[in-house]
């Protein structure tokens, strides 16, 4: 059995599937006050009846880390940067205390000048002089060699609660997105270590001892204990739970576009070709050039929750959350409101929602009907301008998908699927604006936690060696080996995947692992008129998909 969560903003849903069938959903409010108290009611509610043991893994998704960085609300990070020579140091600080370090690797790996300690000794004592509790380490060409990295954190460790190293994040050569993926991975990690705190103790609560993975912005999972050391790759952890249950609940073949309408957001995804869309750098977050894999997805502030208001005779909505609807006893008419006025929702007291938008509507000499009409009808449009905007710039670039660059392709969508609370409400609307056929599944309410459920373990391995140097590293991890000047390309791809597929087992992968190599190249390096040997990169990755097939489920 598999358990899915979704810790929403609003709620948190849960789901119970065994062998592929739903067996049983749930949707709390999420208390942010009491997040132990949220997760232990849910994860009771969904275990009732089930023999523990039968649990074989929990995937989680949760906006923590995503709201911590856009509401500012993260913690003090004292940044330690080996930037060698190139790079202005203004073009790299980050956070709330910079070091700039001397020495430097060069882009080979090779030690091209030692770190000084005397700068790094009294850059410590600054930083708990501030108070800084947070601390990450970068150097320039880490993944090539993470030799001054290592050997900072060694010089470091006991002072700081979090120490990120930038070579465990990502083995792309990208340096300045290298240190503000760092920067932002100490600075949610104390956040982010709380909340997986209030997780186990509901766990241990509720007496399930099965392994808890949380979802990845690239829409994998990841072991609890990677997540808690690379906590910046659960932002977008919900948007990308939502995609997976897209995916779980709707496929579609061709282009296409998927949305989560939730009570204060809605999330924007594509398909090309059936595939979603990918981000190929990697997410861009507060403006800060990050490193971290990622599906493509855009939010804007619209929902059932959003806020409704008469500017200048006209409807506006949102972009800021106004709370619960009347209906269950909140101060302002919301969208969620309008549906159940119109008898498409059946939840709280009918009449105050039927009051709101009757009160709203009188500013515009529209009935309570008309005017609840009237917010769905707006949203649909608000929807609808958005896609194209959206599609427009998608097109202008290449297009990129979780699986390949594809050439030459333009998105032009065919089908529309819907998830979230609104979604059967806004189908309709949607279908006539769009001229398409929209879709919204059995489970629409609860899909993020669906597609939490069952997204599978995705990791990656980038292989670098130097037949010169006679050198071999894993970028993202401390592995290194000697290797002789015949080492070839296809000997690093057979090792690639099978590094790979032994992280996989580690981070607790027990099914087939498919491995895709996603790059290959092996480069020669001239001395004078000879070659001096090769210089072979690999990467190579599990890709992002679904652990089985849901059976039995019908689409509406």
């Amino acid at each position: 059995m598999l358990i899915g969560l979704d810790m929403g903003g609003t709620h948190v849903d849960g789901v119970l599937i065994d062998k592929g069938q739903v067996l049983k959903t749930i949707k709390n409010p999420t208390r942010w006050d009491n997040l132990f108290y949220s997760i232990w009611t849910t994860l009771q509610e969904l275990a009732e009846g089930v023999d523990l043991k039968d649990i074989e893994r929990i995937n989680l998704s949760t906006t923590i880390s995503t709201n911590a960085i856009a509401e500012n609300k993260v913690e003090a990070v004292g940044m330690i940067i080996q930037s060698g020579p190139g790079l202005p140091k203004e073009f790299l600080a980050c956070g709330d205390e910079n070091l700039f370090v001397s020495g430097y690797v060069d882009h080979r790996g090779k030690t091209v000048k030692g770190i000084n300690k005397a700068e790094i000794l009294a850059g410590i004592e600054n930083f708990k002089e501030k108070s800084i509790k947070n601390c990450a380490v970068v150097t320039k060409f880490s993944p090539r060699n993470a030799a001054h990295e290592l050997k900072i954190k060694e010089m470091i460790e006991g002072n700081f609660a979090t120490v990120t190293l930038g070579h465990r994040l990502s083995g792309k050569l990208n340096f300045p997105r290298r240190v503000f993926t760092s920067y932002l991975n100490a600075a949610v990690s104390s956040i982010f270590r709380s909340f997986v705190q209030n997780l186990l103790a509901a766990l241990a609560k509720a007496g399930i001892t099965a392994p808890v993975y949380i979802l990845k912005a690239d829409g994998g999972t990841m072991s609890i204990d990677m997540a808690l050391e690379q906590s910046v790759d659960t932002i977008l952890s919900g948007p990308a739970a939502s995609l997976m249950g897209l995916t779980a609940l709707l496929p579609i073949e061709g282009d296409g576009v998927l949305l989560d309408i939730g009570g204060t957001t809605t999330d924007f995804f594509f398909l090309a070709d059936g595939v979603p869309l990918f981000e190929p750098l990697g997410i861009t977050i507060s403006n800060y050039k990050t490193l971290v894999r990622s599906i493509y997805s855009h939010s804007i502030g619209l929902g059932g929750d959003s806020r409704l208001q008469i500017e200048k005779g006209e409807l506006k909505i949102g972009p800021l959350r106004a709370g619960k609807p009347m209906a269950l006893g909140g101060t302002e008419a919301t969208p969620t409101d309008a549906m159940i006025a119109l008898g498409q929702l059946t939840m709280g007291e009918e009449a105050k929602s039927v009051q709101g938008m009757r009160d709203l509507g009188k500013k515009l000499g529209l009935s309570s009907q008309q005017m609840a009409t009237a917010v769905l009808e707006k949203m649909g449009e608000i929807i609808k301008e958005e896609i194209f905007l959206l599609l427009a710039k998608i097109n202008s670039k290449p297009v990129y998908t979780i699986r390949e660059l594809l050439y030459g392709k333009k998105v032009v969508p065919k089908e529309l699927g819907l998830i979230g609370g609104p979604a059967k409400s806004l189908a309709p609307i949607l279908g006539k604006k769009l001229n398409m056929p929209c879709y919204y599944p059995k489970y629409f309410p609860v899909a993020n936690a669906v597609g939490a459920a069952l997204a599978k373990i995705t990791t990656e391995v980038t292989l670098l060696a130097d037949t010169e140097l006679g050198s071999l590293r894993i970028a993202e991890t401390a592995y290194s080996e000697q290797i002789n000047k015949g080492y070839t390309l296809e000997k690093a791809v057979e090792q690639a995947k099978e590094l790979l597929a032994e992280k996989a087992r580690s981070l607790g992968e027990k099914g087939k692992v498919e491995v895709e190599i996603v790059e290959a190249e092996s480069f020669n390096m001239v001395r004078g008129f000879s070659s001096g040997g090769k210089n072979i990169r690999v990467k190579a990755q599990i890709k992002p998909g679904l652990s089985c097939s849901l059976r039995g489920e019908e689409d509406d």
